[in-house]
């Protein structure tokens, strides 16, 4: 564990500490010439300073945040918005979100915000085992993504031997991860499987690198049970699955026990609630607020991901909430095909039982009023997508197109990989 005393806390001594914690925010934010997007909502449900946070029910009454209450902030007042605390001289880091699903946002860290987001992502990298002892490759081009800039630091302040990989093409990572003696590899579950494709393509064995561990951010891929499995096969390492979001932190990771994300809820506090009621279930929308990012914060944030809480205890001894199955889905990213609902993570885990398929991609396309599937794969042999459409059939309860494509033909993918496609 990064910090046995936090990660084992008893349930209200954990409360405790948060709203201790969430109190502390509120007196930065509602300072006289603090956060003036805070303060205008607050403002609002009745809250004026600190002093009006005393309970969880005050808590429970601030009102939620939107992602496009933000998009709105900093399309009215450009290039960075309201949600800042202090001057904007205070501010060291700027980095911005993917725009994956939406219009990218702006997002600003002051130097004790960075340094929170580093201590953020020593539990993430300490719950993958990861030591001192570790050397661990960053194969990403270091731009504006905040995700992998934030775990080089993390790795760093954790004491381990950190190895950039920007500016080189996969071949040359590779070779680099092979002469540096890599232990460890972070990226996106998409681009460790396109590392082991151009492994294979130039008579490289990656289970015969030194690489031990592998940790997975940008996608939920890792925590999809078939990706997992062909990561760790080709890798011959332990593959981790981690959450986190640009204008939220990185919150969640998982333990030895593999069992799900635990919600780092020493620096979090983490809801979930039914996405249309807004009360909270035990499977719903994820809702979090980040205690330890002063300078923008985000508070009773909905992320739009669908998560289910575990209701046992992790044999791992922390006491920390557990989202069984990790991020199950995004809400706006659900399918409805004949009146059935299916993510893309449950067509990606499927598909991937399939190691003939290199790459595929899901188009989505209107068939009079409805909305139709096609899965698009990357395979020689023709066998294959009849199998696949079994597959679907049989799990998904869908008979879904499936087409075969040229080796090479669909896009890889070094950050987040955008595999469903609308077309006209």
């Amino acid at each position: 564990m990064f910090d046995p005393a936090l990660e084992t806390l008893p349930t209200e001594r954990l409360r405790d500490l948060q709203l201790r914690k969430l109190q502390a925010l509120a007196g930065e934010v509602l300072a006289p010439r603090g956060n003036a997007f805070i303060r205008r909502k607050w403002a609002a449900a009745g809250v004026q300073s600190a002093g009006d946070l005393v309970t969880w029910d005050d808590v429970h009454r601030l009102p939620f945040t939107l992602k496009q209450e933000f998009v709105t902030d900093q399309a009215e007042c450009p290039p960075f918005g309201t949600n800042l605390t202090y001057p904007l001289e205070r501010y060291v880091r700027v980095h911005q979100t993917s725009g994956s699903s939406g219009q990218p946002l702006r997002w600003l860290d002051t130097q004790a915000s960075w340094e929170w987001w580093a201590r953020c992502w020593g539990f993430v990298l300490s719950g993958a085992g990861i030591t001192p002892a570790d050397r661990v490759f960053f194969p990403f081009s270091f731009g504006l993504f905040i995700g992998f800039w934030a775990g080089f630091d993390g790795a760093r302040a954790l004491g381990a031997m950190v190895l950039p990989g920007g500016g080189q093409d996969s071949p040359t990572r590779l070779a680099w991860m092979e002469k540096l003696g890599a232990t460890a590899l972070v990226c996106t579950p998409s681009y460790a499987l396109h590392l082991l494709e151009v492994a294979r393509e130039h008579g490289v064995d990656p289970a015969k690198l030194p690489v031990r561990v592998t940790v997975h951010a940008g996608e939920p891929g890792a925590g999809i049970p078939a990706v997992r499995a062909r990561i760790e096969d080709g890798w011959g390492a332990r593959a981790y699955d981690h959450a986190g979001m640009t204008e939220m932190g990185a919150y969640g990771y998982e333990c030895a026990e593999q069992a799900g994300l635990h919600v780092n809820e020493s620096e979090f506090i983490a809801e979930v609630i039914d996405p249309v009621s807004g009360v909270a279930a035990s499977e719903g929308e994820l809702v979090l607020t980040n205690l330890g990012r002063a300078g923008s914060p985000a508070i009773r944030y909905r992320t739009g991901d669908r998560v289910r809480v575990a209701n046992a205890p992790c044999p791992c001894g922390r006491t920390f909430m557990r989202l069984e199955g990790g991020i199950l889905g995004r809400l706006d990213d659900m399918l409805i095909v004949r009146g059935v609902n299916v993510f893309p993570s449950a067509i990606e885990g499927i598909v991937r039982r399939f190691h003939a398929i290199e790459e595929f991609q899901v188009e989505v396309f209107r068939d009079g009023e409805l909305d139709e599937v096609r899965v698009l794969v990357e395979v020689e042999d023709a066998s294959v997508p009849e199998a696949l459409r079994r597959s679907f059939s049989a799990d998904l309860g869908l008979r879904l197109d499936v087409r075969a494509v040229p080796r090479r033909s669909l896009p890889r993918h070094e950050l987040k990989a955008k595999r469903v496609v609308r077309r006209p």
